[in-house]
């Protein structure tokens, strides 16, 4: 049996033409690190789960996991008196490693910090094959099963369902929300032609940098507590702090005479239109919805958050993402006719995105880890690709929030980077002093 890629899938194989698009989770193991162990097990749950022996061919748009026994190695790096700058860099490293682009290839890639009583597992994998929720089933099978208990995820049995159905389906199921998502399209557009150009850097500029930063329990308490007064989603806050934490980057906006709001991607799992849960079919079911805001000055974090809210419910009630996968498969039709010059400026130019927003909360995929892992942490990274110059993954674990920012360093400065970084901490701080109501 063959599975075909979806047209979320297709696009990401056409931007990993240009560069490695690669997602990378890293979950920070509380015991010794024992390689000839690890890979022992890592190669079980591979094969039990059918996930070796992958063959590609993006000229038909098909993939399939043959089975077989697993080669999986994983490369070990010395942690020394700072793990987190040896892990950062391992994470850069892994972005911006190629895999194969087509036939007999392994989608895996593992490694591993040592930090001597415990060590950082990493997996980096070629991102078309899955999203974030089937990666946190896979790494939480071999983390439990590397700690001797039970798997928690994906649970009991062999092989896992491994050729989910294209998005084909979800228009036949859903008609008239896609018709009408259809006629939304040129307010689409008009938000696209007032959103600010985010910087771009052509002629292979593409490198990926990295950053993170993480949140701590009273900060992320005092993000919910926001959150629930102003009866915003957390994804909402998250959004309206990209936004405003991003607003000085393009301060050039303020004086452009029709482009003068900032637009932003979050993506969307998808995968409860379908069925329920991560646990059997590993894959993707991915979407996104873009908010563009003129982020004024003066403008409070709880004005934002309000605003972003209306037009999240709007796109969530009316599935109005639907249309924009649509659009991912027309833009396949012209990019063959694209020099890669024109195809690193094609979003920016015609669909302005500043930085994409992907957020995944562990505590719900992984019920047992922070039972059975105290202390633990889990950090990811993605690719930007063509469509945006940052990528913004926040994960929460536990009562923590780790931040991974990925960065095409020729367009965006490190320094820039630390300061949108610097931006999003203060405004969370600035909330644990608010009094509900308060807005920041």
């Amino acid at each position: 049996m063959a599975g075909r890629l979806n047209l979320f899938q297709a696009m990401m194989l056409r931007w990993r033409g240009l560069h490695p698009y690669t997602g990378v989770h890293v979950v920070r193991v509380p015991m010794r690190l024992e390689r000839d162990r690890l890979e022992t097990g890592i190669r079980g749950v591979l094969e039990r789960r059918g996930l070796t022996g992958f063959e590609l061919s993006p000229a038909r748009r098909t993939y399939r996991y043959g089975g077989g026994a697993s080669a999986t190695e994983v490369a070990t790096l010395p942690g020394g008196s700072d793990p987190s700058d040896v892990l950062a860099r391992a994470i850069e490293s892994a972005l911006n490693t190629a895999f194969p682009a087509a036939g007999r290839i392994d989608p895996f890639r593992f490694f591993a910090v040592d930090a001597g009583d415990a060590f950082h597992l990493g997996l980096a994998y070629d991102h078309f094959i899955a999203a974030a929720d089937s990666i946190v089933a896979l790494l939480a099978e071999i983390v439990e099963g590397y700690a001797g208990a039970p798997a928690a995820a994906p649970g009991p049995g062999g092989a896992l369902d491994r050729y989910p159905p294209t998005y084909w389906r979800l228009f036949l199921r859903h008609p008239v929300k896609l018709a009408r998502g259809l006629a939304h399209l040129p307010a689409m557009a008009a938000s696209c032609r007032r959103s600010f150009r985010p910087p771009t850097a052509g002629g292979g500029g593409r490198h990926n940098g990295f950053a993170a930063f993480r949140v701590d329990p009273p900060g992320f308490r005092a993000m919910r507590r926001a959150a629930a007064a102003w009866g915003v989603t957390l994804n909402d806050l998250f959004m309206a702090l990209l936004l405003a934490s991003l607003a000085p980057l393009a301060e050039a906006r303020e004086r452009a005479p029709r482009r003068r709001e900032l637009g932003i991607a979050s993506i969307m799992n998808i995968r409860g239109d379908y069925q329920p849960g991560a646990q059997r079919t590993f894959g993707q079911f991915l979407g996104a919805m873009r908010v563009s805001h003129p982020v004024p000055r003066g403008a409070t974090l709880e004005a934002i958050a309000r605003d972003v809210h209306a037009e999240t419910e709007r796109v969530k009630r009316g599935k109005l993402y639907l249309p924009g996968l649509l659009a991912l498969g027309a833009t396949g039709l012209v990019w063959p006719l694209l020099s890669d010059d024109r195809r690193d400026r094609f979003f920016p130019k015609n669909y302005p995105v500043w930085a994409g927003l992907t957020t995944l909360n562990v505590n719900l995929l992984w019920t047992r880890a922070a039972e059975r892992f105290p202390g633990i942490e889990y950090l990811r990274a993605g690719s930007t690709g063509p469509l945006a110059p940052f990528v913004f993954a926040i994960t929460t674990v536990g009562e923590v929030l780790h931040v991974g920012i990925s960065y095409r360093s020729a367009a965006v400065p490190r320094e820039a980077v630390d300061g949108v970084a610097a931006e999003f901490v203060r405004k969370i701080s600035a909330l644990s002093t608010c009094a509900p109501g308060q807005g920041s």
